[in-house]
């Protein structure tokens, strides 16, 4: 079977292979792209138009990135609602020309403190479930908005939710990617929740009255509203973010997730607070690219770079066999890493300096054999939807940040009149015995969302993210390899066809349309399983800053736009 997928891809690359010599007008790659955008007083990038209009009415008002990032933020969490939303969390980082220096924010909450491992080993519970109260953790995004907001902010809450209410209530029309997402989760919503086999949609009211008025989700061009997210922003708008976390919305949260068997309390949304943090970087190539620590999975993307360094990519050149063997083959051996060390930094001691030294990574490098596919375990001894948006203003300051649900429409568990579900980032734990990420209470899950930054020589060059579960440092790190190794600008590095690699031992590598089959053909020989892929390659959006101007770009595969004024 194995070898079957991998020819069958081999005939899509030589149906789709029209003209081996090909070129793009703009690029001159074998595969398309359109023009960057340039501005130079203020810049937005997200994964849908009005959002990113949004962000630079606000610009234009005089907000700040930051202020423009909360609003588009916000709106998103209405138009694409089974991305990310008021029930997710948040993380951000954030220049600030003013201190010339970058902040990370860890805006995600932890688990209730009254349910504990033994409840599950009581209860018989082999594993937390997508649809189950257990899977929900305290939502943190509202304060994540609100820290971010007091440190960088200039405009009024009630000024930057207002777009977002306006539109709740007179609606918008679903755009095609939303749509499709609405529409997977249709089609494959019992496999993948772990619901029973006679589960109903009636089971589901709450959430049936705002998301399938109709008796189904809605399709593209059709009109969506939200009067109940609308009536919820005000009240944030209002009285703050204590009107989220000790108020009338609390009490509904604690309601509906304790009338299903859950454990959170007022106590574990009252005590929630998001966490400054010091961003991790390394050097690749004479940049300096910077991630959030764990819980986040981000020093994979910095410990493939590492690895990848000592390869003289630029010099393969794109799509060649050695740049996709290398990156699969240095992807394979980061995330036997990161399975195996990175959790909770406040319950477990990470081996963080090791994992990012130059010297480990070149110990990590000599196991890959130049000709042959291998498998990887971990190199140390010890004792899945999302929303991206990056937003620069006229001063200089800019914001990478990136918010989810975790699933698709998180848990689906709708508290009554608040017009939004809450995350199920708990699956992120496991209730095996000794692991980094073994639930327990009071706690942050492993979390896969991660907001990705640039410098050179200390100035800010690049805000990007890419969304998409464990995509997303595969993501980021093709990224970086096309601007820098590639010599792409930021518009080209995000159309080009994409690499995932999926899977344990030697896994698959799954390839967009775009790479020749030569290419192909070789990686086969070598021993990858390769497949022809059409889906699950993130979304990325990007600003670049080259001193005077904002470059932006945005991914062709979403429905989103990078505008600037």
């Amino acid at each position: 079977m194995r070898y079957f997928t991998s020819l069958l891809y081999l005939l899509f690359s030589l149906i789709l292979t029209v003209d081996l010599n090909a070129q793009d007008r703009l690029s001159g790659e074998p595969f398309s792209t359109r023009s960057q955008v340039i501005a130079k007083n203020g810049m937005a990038a997200s994964n849908h138009p009005l959002a990113g209009q949004i962000a630079l009415d606000i610009l234009k008002k005089g907000g700040s990135a930051v202020d423009a990032a909360i609003a588009a933020n916000a709106f998103l969490g209405f138009a694409d609602p089974a991305m990310n939303g008021l029930g997710g969390d948040m993380f951000a980082i954030v220049w600030s020309a003013a201190d010339e220096k970058l902040y990370g924010l860890n805006a995600s909450g932890k688990s209730p403190e009254l349910l504990t491992l033994e409840y599950f080993r009581t209860e018989g519970i082999t594993g937390i479930s997508a649809s189950s109260p257990y899977a929900v953790t305290v939502p943190g995004v509202v304060d994540g908005w609100f820290e971010l907001h007091e440190k960088f902010g200039r405009i009024g809450f009630d000024e930057l939710l207002a777009p977002t209410i306006a539109y709740a209530r007179q609606g918008v029309a679903v755009l095609p990617e939303i749509a499709d997402l609405m529409d997977f989760l249709e089609r494959d919503l019992l496999r993948f929740y772990g619901l029973p086999d006679n589960f109903s949609w009636n089971d589901l009211p709450a959430f049936s009255e705002i998301f399938r008025k109709e008796g189904r989700f809605p399709k593209t061009g059709e009109l969506f509203q939200n009067p109940d997210l609308a009536n919820t922003l005000e009240k944030i708008a209002n009285g703050g973010k204590d009107a989220f976390y000790r108020g009338e919305i609390a009490e509904t949260i604690v309601q509906k997730v304790n009338e299903l068997g859950g454990f959170l309390s007022m106590e574990d949304l009252a005590n929630h607070t998001s966490v400054w943090v010091e961003p991790i970087s390394v050097n690749y190539r004479g940049v300096d690219v910077w991630q959030i620590p764990p819980s986040t999975q981000g020093v994979s993307v910095l410990q493939m770079l590492n690895i990848l360094e000592g390869f003289e990519m630029g010099g393969y050149g794109f799509g060649s066999p050695e740049h996709i063997h290398y990156f699969t083959e240095a992807k394979k051996l980061a995330y036997a890493d990161l399975r195996t060390y990175v959790g909770d930094p406040d319950v477990s001691e990470l081996p963080l300096d090791e994992m990012l030294s130059k010297e480990y990574a070149a110990q990590r490098r000599e196991l890959i054999r130049d000709d042959r596919v291998q498998s990887y375990g971990p190199g140390l001894e010890m004792d899945n939807h999302t929303i991206y948006l990056t937003v620069a203003d006229s001063e200089g300051n800019m914001i990478s940040l990136i918010q989810s649900n975790s699933w698709l429409f998180g848990s689906m568990i709708m508290p009554q009149g608040l017009g939004f579900p809450l995350q199920n980032r708990g699956t992120g734990f496991t209730l095996q015995e000794g692991h980094v990420n073994t639930y327990a209470p009071e706690k942050r899950p492993f979390h896969t969302i991660i907001p990705a930054f640039v410098t050179r020589d200390g100035e800010p060059y690049i805000s990007f993210g890419l969304t998409g579960g464990d995509m997303q440092p595969q993501g980021h790190v093709q990224i970086i390899m096309n601007m820098i190794d590639f010599g792409m600008n930021i518009q080209e590095a995000s159309d080009a066809p994409r690499i995932r690699h999926s899977g344990g031992g030697v896994g698959s590598t799954e390839l967009e349309s775009g790479f020749r089959y030569e290419t192909v053909r070789q990686l086969m020989i070598m021993g990858h399983d390769v497949k022809y892929g059409f889906e699950r390659f993130g979304g990325f959006q990007g600003i670049l800053f080259d001193g005077t101007f904002y470059h932006g770009g945005t991914d062709s595969r979403k429905d989103g736009q990078a505008a600037g004024y």
